[in-house]
């Protein structure tokens, strides 16, 4: 019993320390998305948001990397497209189904400032090209996969610059 109290504050002690040397990680919506939150619905523009973050932040928890005290990462959200239909979508248009489906994707841009001060711009694209693959997915599921492909590359330090 004791043991296990330990390890649990133990744990809870390394999660703690961790949380405070992670990076942090905002994300905004860009302009030209914000613009289809009457298309999308606004719930679904803050749950990306949240799952951009999410990931970006999980990647560098798996990789230890950006762990220094200061360095920010800045996104923009700056468009997403959906597999299937939004809430929204259907309470627009009474006679569109969840049964549609198409092509999704995301576009990313931001700024990762390290502790030092130096600045680096990301940009990262990429939507599905074969629609074979959106049969089965969820309503973003290809926005996030977008998301999780951007984050590890981040996370791993490979080329996800702005070009």
């Amino acid at each position: 019993m004791r043991l296990a109290t330990f390890l649990t504050t133990t744990l809870a002690a390394m999660a703690v320390t961790a949380a405070a040397h992670a990076a942090e990680v905002n994300v905004a919506i860009g302009p030209e998305l914000q613009a289809k939150a009457d298309q999308y619905g606004q719930r679904d523009l803050d749950y990306l948001a949240a799952e951009l973050r999410e990931s970006v932040q999980k990647a560098f928890e798996r990789t230890g990397g950006l762990s220094a005290d200061g360095a920010t990462i800045d996104l923009v959200l700056e468009d997403a497209m959906p597999n299937r239909p939004t809430f929204r979508q259907m309470a627009l248009k009474p006679g569109l189904s969840y049964e549609s489906f198409g092509i999704g994707g995301a576009t990313i841009s931001g700024v990762l400032t390290t502790a030092d001060g130096r600045q680096v711009p990301l940009g990262y694209r990429w939507y599905e090209n074969d629609i074979r693959w959106s049969q089965g997915a969820g309503t973003w599921m290809d926005a996030e996969n977008t998301f999780d492909r951007f984050a590890r590359r981040l996370a791993r330090g490979e080329a996800v610059a702005e070009r």
